[in-house]
């Protein structure tokens, strides 16, 4: 599915992202995935159940990801807008077509400075139902 802003393209054709664009930016610019190899972002596209991209011709300019069970659930990973674009709706434009492909479902994301952008989307901090565990795995086992 595409959709057309202005000069701007968003497609859900996870075969059209270019993967050396997105880890250029991931890798660089993101506060939370900078602890990533490329290969870890590979596997990680490879296994999403969503893919999103926004394009300026073939020019990746920001992307999303999604993993999920396609029913119930679903998390938003990996939310990103080139900064020489940001400002024009672009961003609340690609959250808007990840989670239309995906209605009825809960949705969760970690963020910690694009509130803003979420909450139009009805996304809100956790309840006490919620629980998780941190990415260190000596941490995690450490607790057995």
């Amino acid at each position: 599915m595409k959709r057309t802003i202005d000069e701007f393209e968003i497609d859900d054709d996870p075969a059209r992202v270019d993967r050396a664009a997105a880890w250029a930016w991931l890798s660089t610019q993101a506060y939370w995935g900078r602890w990533r190899h490329r290969e870890h972002l590979e596997r990680q596209f490879d296994a999403a159940w969503r893919v999103v991209g926004l394009y300026r011709g073939d020019r990746l300019l920001g992307s999303a990801r999604a993993v999920s069970d396609g029913v119930s659930f679903a998390y938003l990973a990996d939310v990103w807008v080139d900064e020489s674009v940001r400002g024009h709706g672009l961003g609340v434009a690609l959250v808007e077509h990840m989670l239309a492909g995906g209605p009825g479902m809960r949705w969760v994301l970690h963020t910690k400075d694009a509130e803003g952008l979420y909450q139009r989307f009805g996304f809100r901090p956790a309840d006490a139902t919620v629980w998780e565990t941190d990415a260190d795995p000596e941490r995690l086992l450490a607790g057995r």
